[in-house]
């Protein structure tokens, strides 16, 4: 019963707080050189006052807009829980786990400082629940007890987080320690003797990260994207979500100046070390991009540091399309064609090219082709069947830029009669000898 109370009265306190810090102290930070409303980036790069590092990324290609200081490993708090709710939705959709299954908090869960405290040792939940916890309040307890559930512990959950970073691509600067993100000193008795350090991302894996979990997981944004809910019907007070910056607080008195369009995550974080931090995602005209920022040294500042790169990508850049579908390329116009009655086929791009490009720009692209194995390209085709690719690299400021999209065939190539391809036989035969008596003379 004193724990509930003990529960009931955190949230309660929490909530006050938050309500207090946004209503008083809102317009003293901003006081501090920072207009209340970021203007919007119209050319140039956008110049961040207070991040210590920083991405921008196009989240279909992973295109980079902008950057800075984006290799530096440093901390990143509870954007470490990216990486815990990845190797979740993994799990779930292997079916080793189910949404309404029942998690058991532990005993290391129910004790973990910093966010959350909201659940007891030995009470379950289902599984759902526990991942809005971890997801929309930030919750360490329900973020150790999924992370015990899939891993058999923390540490053996640790194993997978630092193995799936390099699967999935991310640096070797990256390392996790722990599942929440919270420094090593906080976790007292529970800490792992094996990993001993704090936990390590640059902006550019963390970007990756959170690319990697939107593609792979969609469903995250779910739950991302929630303002405020109960963990449990019976709550006295909801959870509220940390990332002010979700469309879903436009209304909210307090938090509706951060308010983004269409931003629905992805994940904030801080401790005193890593400072404020802040992974978020934004969609508007079907162009959904991705920031981090790293090391901000107040709440409102991530916030605002992440305005600034949103409106950079959305006000200067746009995807265009310059390759149409069915287009064909100067480089390999047709393939030749073994036993067919043509020895050769037009070929033509399956499908069109699109680059996130400056607004305005018309850039050339630099385009390398290649045919399919000489064994494969034998009548009868029809078309529409694959003869070879074509690589185009669009050269952006922040480096080259690759897609590759398949050759087809433009039109249908039928198999030569037997009769037919006696006689093309013969005529090379004796064309062949022809220019061998030639070239004698």
């Amino acid at each position: 019963m004193k724990r509930w109370k003990k529960s009931i009265a955190s949230v309660l306190l929490i909530g006050m707080l938050q309500l207090a810090f946004f209503h008083i102290n809102i317009s003293s930070v901003y006081a501090e050189g920072e207009n209340q409303t970021p203007a919007a980036s119209t050319s140039g790069a956008p110049k961040l006052d207070t991040a210590k590092a920083a991405i921008l990324i196009d989240a279909a290609t992973g295109q980079v807009l902008y950057e800075f200081n984006a290799d530096e490993a440093r901390e990143p708090a509870s954007m470490t829980k990216m990486m815990s709710e990845y190797l979740v939705l993994e799990a779930i959709s292997a079916g080793k786990f189910t949404w309404d299954q029942p998690i058991t908090t532990t005993k290391y869960a129910a004790h973990v400082p910093g966010s959350g405290q909201m659940v007891a040792e030995g009470e379950k939940l289902p599984l759902k629940d526990m991942f809005a916890l971890m997801s929309i309040y930030s919750g360490n307890d329900g973020t150790l007890s999924l992370a015990e559930a899939v891993g058999g512990s923390e540490e053996g959950f640790v194993d997978m987080m630092n193995a799936k970073a390099k699967e999935i691509g991310m640096s070797d600067k990256t390392f996790f320690n722990n599942a929440t993100g919270l420094n090593h000193s906080d976790l007292g008795e529970f800490a792992s003797p094996k990993y001993t350090g704090e936990n390590q991302m640059t902006a550019r894996d963390t970007a990756t990260l959170a690319r990697r979990l939107i593609t792979d997981h969609p469903e995250i944004l779910k739950y991302a994207s929630v303002t405020s809910q109960k963990l449990r019907p019976t709550d006295k007070a909801p959870m509220i979500n940390f990332n002010y910056m979700l469309e879903g607080f436009k209304d909210s008195v307090s938090l509706k100046q951060f308010a983004y369009q269409g931003l629905d995550g992805l994940k904030t974080g801080f401790t005193t070390t890593a400072g404020y931090c802040f992974t978020g995602t934004a969609e508007r005209n079907g162009m959904r991009l991705i920031s981090v920022v790293m090391g901000t040294d107040k709440i409102n500042q991530r916030f605002i540091e992440t305005a600034k790169l949103m409106d950079y990508g959305f006000n200067n850049f746009e995807f265009k399309k310059l390759v149409d579908a069915k287009s064909a390329v100067a480089e390999l116009k047709t393939v030749e064609v073994s036993k067919g009655v043509e020895l050769e086929v037009p070929v033509v791009t399956k499908n069109g090219v699109e680059f996130m490009v400056k607004k305005g720009e018309s850039p050339s692209l630099d385009v390398k082709v290649e045919q399919i194995a000489e064994d494969k390209r034998v009548a009868p085709l029809k078309r529409g069947d694959k003869l070879g690719t074509a690589t185009y690299t669009y050269k952006s400021a922040s480096g080259d830029i690759t897609q590759t999209v398949d050759l087809v065939a433009a039109e249908d190539v039928e198999k030569a009669s037997w009769w037919r391809m006696i006689l093309r036989s013969i005529k090379n035969f004796f064309g062949g000898l022809f220019d061998s008596i030639v070239n004698l003379f």
